[in-house]
């Protein structure tokens, strides 16, 4: 079973939803489909509700970051 995450780990959401979406810029996701992506992860283990908007921006920016990696 995958290591659970919590709304706070910002960088290994970044890293897994790069892994899962690789062709997806960060940039042009709704919040509302990020706090979706993010809660569909395997090992995803917060309350949904925790959700905010400082939160999904840093998960974004860490998302962005390995999506900037990626392109190399």
């Amino acid at each position: 079973m995958p290591r659970e995450i919590h709304w706070t780990d910002a960088e290994e959401i970044g890293i897994q939803l790069q892994e899962k979406y690789p062709e997806m810029d960060p940039l042009t996701v709704r919040f509302t489909d990020l706090h979706r992506y993010v809660t569909e992860l395997a090992g995803f283990a917060d309350d949904p509700a925790k959700s905010n908007e400082a939160r999904l921006e840093a998960i974004q920016m860490a998302w962005h970051e390995e999506f900037e990696d990626a392109k190399g």
